[in-house]
């Protein structure tokens, strides 16, 4: 037997939750194949077979385990399955059985035991992916009440009983249930807890008449998704803007070291990614370096590798400045909490057409408000007002973003 242990993931990681068996107990895997996956208080990583043969897990879904715990054990000396069963080393005498006449109905029955018609991305039991396969029922309409987002047997009965409607559990309930924290739930709740205690932070609020992007979008999405390969998002002009008014107002990002103070002549700015898991945070190196196109590029792989649970430590690691969208799930303004241990995050909203007065005329424009929360022990009010309307001054006038100064005056020299 090749014991399969719980690999060190972090220099300050201590333990560990097992997310879900890739293979199950008694399969026959191949050497490198994935098993199972592990979450940690930063990501989410894999677990590979170190020798191929038989599997035999030695922990269940959802259970904390310790760095350098046993997870499962592999026979190495059960032969390779022909027929995607393990063949067993030495048969034992079976005693002698009555031949029974299967019914049509039970042969069906039995060749469908697999359970047909479930994806394999819809998380049930059994039974409830039996249920789900027999009826016909539409995963996304059933209200999942097991751990991890689990589909239980009940919560098919409940959808079942009220076709149509959409319910959380039974009408009238007084049910309530617990569910174990997750690792990254757990990192999320201690570190927003030590940000607000831990920094002096205020939040300073500006809008941004998005009129300028929006036609530059409009113009050019599809020219630039043609040459590009990427849509043009909102992302990348908030990024590059970011990285100019950094660059002109560096305690915004900097960040304290004990006694000292921490400032970057680059920008690796962070951006806020909701998974159904909870929030991550991966980050773009040297975003003053990149195109509008790199830029997009990045932040669409790192979002699909966050969903997808494949954010390496790396990625999630450093970070001088952090960009959070709440416009994306209809939020008008909020005050975001620091990233540390970064100085500084700005909060991006919901664009919104309201009535502007404009050389004296109301006029409706699509306005966004900005929030800039920042730590008040580096960024004075001067510095972090200064930044923000800068970021609303690039956001309104695009063409500034390509060299950082208006275009007029920086061919009059002013």
């Amino acid at each position: 037997m090749v014991e399969i242990k719980v690999p060190t993931v972090g220099e300050s990681i201590s333990e560990v939750t097992l997310l879900k068996w890739v293979k199950n107990d008694g399969d026959y895997v191949d050497r490198d194949e994935v098993i199972a996956e592990l979450e940690s208080e930063k990501a989410t990583f894999e677990v590979n077979a170190e020798k191929a043969g038989v599997l035999k897990t030695h922990a269940k879904e959802g259970d904390t385990l310790k760095i350098g715990d046993q997870l499962a054990a592999i026979d190495e000396t059960a032969a390779k399955p022909t027929n995607g069963k393990p063949q067993p080393t030495a048969e034992k005498p079976q005693p002698e059985k009555k031949e029974t006449v299967q019914k049509p109905e039970q042969a069906t029955a039995s060749s469908q035991a697999p359970v047909p018609g479930v994806s394999n991305d819809v998380k049930a039991t059994p039974v409830a992916a039996a249920i789900i396969a027999e009826k016909k029922v539409d995963p996304k309409s059933i209200q999942p009440s097991g751990f991890n987002g689990r589909i239980m047997k009940q919560d098919v009965m409940q959808a079942l009983s009220h076709p149509g409607k959409y319910v959380s559990g039974e009408l009238f309930s007084r049910n309530e249930r617990r569910e174990k924290m997750s690792q990254l739930r757990k990192t999320i709740a201690r570190r927003l807890v030590e940000s607000k205690n831990s920094t002096a932070m205020l939040t300073t609020f500006n809008e941004a008449d998005m009129s300028a992007i929006m036609e530059i979008r409009s113009k050019f999405k599809d020219k630039f998704k043609e040459t590009h390969g990427v849509g043009l998002g909102f992302m990348s002009f908030f990024a590059k803007a970011c990285c100019i008014a950094l660059q002109e107002w560096p305690a915004v990002n900097g960040y304290i070291d004990g006694d000292q103070l921490v400032y970057h002549d680059y920008c690796d700015i962070s951006i806020a990614v909701s998974t159904p898991r909870g929030l991550t945070v991966p980050v773009i190196r040297n975003v003053e370096s990149l195109s509008m196109a790199e830029i997009e590029k990045k932040v669409i792989e790192l979002a699909n590798k966050a969903r997808d649970n494949k954010l390496s430590m790396e990625e999630l690691q450093g970070g001088t400045f952090t960009i959070t969208n709440g416009g994306v799930f209809g939020s008008l303004m909020s005050t975001p909490i620091i990233n540390l241990p970064q100085s500084a995050i700005l909060g991006m909203h919901k664009i919104q057409e309201r009535p502007m007065a404009i050389n004296g005329q109301v006029v409706v424009k699509p306005m966004m408000y900005l929030a800039l929360s920042y730590d008040h022990r580096i960024i004075d009010g001067r510095e972090s007002v200064s930044f923000l309307v800068r970021v609303k001054e690039l956001l309104e006038n695009p063409q500034q973003l390509l060299i950082g100064k208006d275009p007029v005056k920086s061919l009059l020299e002013l």
